[in-house]
């Protein structure tokens, strides 16, 4: 059994640690969701859906500091074999507010910081930073 967003996540970090300009993973629509919150968070420069039907890809730029990747690390918390939910109380700052908390909410995929203030729990899917 394989985990599609660890393996997603695991191709980013890679991808700025080896040097590479694009990431290219497999399309889905909760992988372009997710792309979207990191992109809109400052971790990726860019995303985009490449092919048609079966060939689909996700496209995803890495974001640079300087000559150093801006993804340090990441965290999968929630897994196939354990689901890890959060409350809107339960959601806390990452890294002292310099990473971010993505979860799967009612109201689509959204960072730590936008479920707080929606006032919605979810699956905590991972932390980056």
């Amino acid at each position: 059994m394989h985990d599609p967003i660890a393996d997603m996540l695991v191709g980013i970090k890679n991808a700025g640690n080896a040097g590479k300009d694009l990431a290219v993973v497999p399309f889905s629509q909760l992988k372009e969701e997710i792309a979207t919150v990191l992109f809109k968070h400052g971790y990726i420069a860019s995303y985009a859906k490449k092919g048609k039907k079966v060939a689909k890809a996700l496209e995803i730029g890495i974001l640079y500091v300087g000559k150093a990747p801006r993804i340090d690390s990441v965290a999968r918390i929630s897994k196939s074999s354990r689901r890890v939910y959060f409350k809107v109380a339960d959601i806390k700052p990452i890294r002292n507010g310099y990473g971010l908390l993505v979860l799967s909410t009612p109201k689509g995929i959204m960072s730590g910081d936008e479920a707080r203030k929606a006032e919605v729990g979810g699956e905590a899917l991972f932390k980056i930073w």
